[in-house]
């Protein structure tokens, strides 16, 4: 039996998320007040009490999500997971509880892709798309074709689990997917209100920026193997931490094979660690076995 914490992405945040945390826990709200002062602005304003619209930009969610993640988990009282993984931005999160980032740097970090992903959106106008009940090998084979048939960007982005696959892609490649898709038999194919295609080769003005900082950062040895996005295989080398990381911004979230290769490995409870119970249902639908819990 072994003991796996997750932490969510982008997408789980709520209005109200961390005030909770703030308001009862000594240690929370200083690290909440140390972030305030990382950022050079009063995230925990918009956290406690924006609206769901300032509360939506990247630049706001990926740091609000994060520190909901990385305070909730350092509130536990001597939390050992055996493993760790976190969904697109809870990799840094769990990078954080896992003892390979600071707080500080973590933050710094997330800050920094927050702002490089919104700069990229708005240099390559471009959205997602849910795709439900179609295997995943088929939506592949499709995106591939629109690609060469069309010179649009279109791929797998989010491997959720099974018979969830979210595409990224340009805004007309989306529209030519979810046409085929819907047409090849998918359930829905469901454009996101997203501000860009997030895991996808449009990223790479972000991920070029964020390479230099993660390059620039230290790294350390985990406490715990680390199932990263891109290989879904546990990873304990920090400069292959690095490198995956790096490699994440344009390559796909490979969650549905993480939770598969950590139940594999020994994994059966999964305590998600931040805002919702998104990772928590993803789980379910990938193991039956798994017991999930979750930690705001």
């Amino acid at each position: 039996m072994k003991h796996a914490f997750v932490f969510p992405g982008q997408g789980a945040q709520f209005n109200g998320m961390g005030k909770a945390l703030y308001e009862q826990n000594d240690k929370a709200r200083g690290y909440f007040e140390q972030a305030n002062g990382i950022l050079g602005f009063r995230i925990t304003d918009i956290m406690f009490s924006g609206t769901t619209e300032e509360l939506k930009e990247t630049k706001v969610t990926q740091p609000a999500v994060f520190l909901h993640s990385v305070i909730a988990y350092k509130t536990l009282e001597n939390p050992k997971p055996d493993m760790v993984a976190g969904h697109s931005l809870g990799e840094f999160s769990a990078l954080v509880a896992n003892g390979v980032l600071s707080f500080e740097d973590g933050l710094r970090l997330v800050s920094i892709r927050a702002q490089a992903m919104q700069k990229a959106c708005e240099i390559n106008p471009s959205t997602m798309a849910a795709i439900l009940a179609l295997p995943d090998e088929k939506v592949k084979e499709i995106c591939l074709q629109i690609e060469q048939d069309s010179n649009e960007i279109v791929v797998p982005a989010n491997y959720n689990c099974p018979g969830q696959l979210v595409i990224s892609g340009s805004l007309k490649g989306i529209d030519l997917a979810c046409a085929a898709l819907k047409e090849a038999g998918a359930k829905r194919a469901l454009v996101l209100p997203v501000g860009g295609a997030f895991h996808s080769p449009l990223m790479e003005p972000a991920r070029e920026e964020l390479a230099a900082a993660i390059q620039a950062t230290s790294f350390h040895r985990p406490q715990a193997p680390v199932y990263q996005n891109i290989t879904a295989t546990a990873v304990t080398d920090p400069q292959a931490i690095k490198s995956n990381l790096i490699a994440q911004l344009t390559g796909a979230v490979k969650w549905t094979q993480t939770i598969q290769q950590m139940v594999a490995d020994g994994a059966t409870n999964f305590t998600e660690c931040g805002p919702g119970k998104v990772l928590q249902g993803l789980i379910g639908k990938i193991s039956k076995e798994a017991v999930t819990d979750g930690i705001q």
